[in-house]
């Protein structure tokens, strides 16, 4: 094992895994990344400087370069490309084998033992059947969350890694360690809250990349071939608070279910100042008695019908004319 970072990135590095170090803006408007930011110096949203300001150097202060010193960025974020990942992981033969397995050795009966036996997985082979005829196309779930990493309970800190995990593998393994990918790594100390939006777009690309052609080009060890590899994101796994982050959608107040958005009935509670949320009976039967008994709603029998369930078609219809700033500036 190497014993200091420089011997670390000496043999990394030669294999194709480097980390991108991608420069942002502090209050989290935009990526200095690709053609349209990559050579700015300030932020076009809040103008705010891409580099540090050295109180004790009137060079930085006065706004003027300094060249004998180099310029700190003022935030950064550390990505690791999929796709270098991928193409290794198809090289090692045990590997490449193992990602065959949900097709080959998986046990097929009436069970649910595995994410493909569920009406998720056949439901996504009967809308991409040109997908799922190439048993090595990856399905994703995405992770991510907040955490503390000085480990201090006074301190609001919030760094936010990014994960993915490939449902491809056996049930036992697809959760190791060894085998869940960090992609992104956010530093704090701020929450993001929206602005998460910004940092996800390098591994959006990428991922519209694995699904769109041309197609990546892989070398699979097991089988011996070359193969055009496409990739799926499945599913995010998330708490509640990180939900509300990562799809942008608000989970608290009068509007906090994710389910029934607008037809949500919500009551404020003036003495304890809570929101409490009424009206489940509408997910019963119609002729269940709970809905008679007027105490469970308002005071009220409850005939209503249950929320339909929206469609992607419907909620793009919603935010489609929505036009989003980011950052907290």
């Amino acid at each position: 094992m190497p014993t200091t970072m420089y011997e670390a990135r000496q043999v990394v590095c030669p294999l194709g895994l480097e980390i991108q170090k991608i420069h942002a803006c502090p209050n989290d408007c935009i990526l200095y990344h690709g053609e349209e930011y990559e050579n700015l110096d300030a932020c076009p949203v809040c103008k705010a400087s891409r580099y540090k300001i050295r109180r004790d150097d009137p060079s930085d202060v006065e706004g003027k370069e300094c060249p004998s010193r180099k310029k700190i960025p003022a935030k950064v974020m550390w990505y690791a490309p999929i796709i270098p990942r991928l193409k290794h992981l198809f090289r090692n033969k045990d590997n490449a084998k193992l990602l065959w397995w949900h097709k080959e050795d998986r046990k097929v009966d009436n069970m649910l033992r595995y994410p493909a036996d569920g009406s998720q997985w056949r439901a996504m082979d009967r809308e991409f059947p040109e997908f799922a005829d190439e048993a090595r196309n990856l399905r994703f779930a995405l992770s991510t969350d907040g955490f503390n990493p000085f480990g201090e309970q006074n301190s609001s800190h919030s760094t936010w890694p990014v994960t993915l995990c490939i449902y491809n593998l056996p049930s036992w393994l697809c959760m190791k360690r060894k085998f869940i990918m960090m992609l992104v790594l956010i530093q704090g100390p701020k929450q993001l809250g929206n602005d998460i939006d910004v940092y996800l777009r390098p591994l959006v690309e990428e991922l519209l990349l694995l699904w769109s052609k041309p197609r990546v080009r892989v070398w699979d060890e097991y089988k011996q071939e070359h193969f055009d590899l496409r990739a799926l994101l499945v599913v995010t796994i998330n708490d509640w608070p990180a939900l509300s982050i990562l799809s942008g959608q608000t989970n608290k107040r009068y509007n906090a279910c994710t389910y029934c958005f607008e037809d949500l009935d919500s009551i404020f509670l003036k003495k304890c100042r809570k929101v409490v949320y009424i009206g489940h009976c509408w997910f019963l039967s119609v002729g269940h008695p709970v809905r008679k008994k007027g105490k469970h709603f308002k005071g009220k029998t409850d005939h209503r019908t249950k929320p339909r369930n929206r469609t992607g078609d419907d909620i793009l219809e919603m935010v489609k004319d929505m036009k989003v700033v980011f950052g907290k500036g």
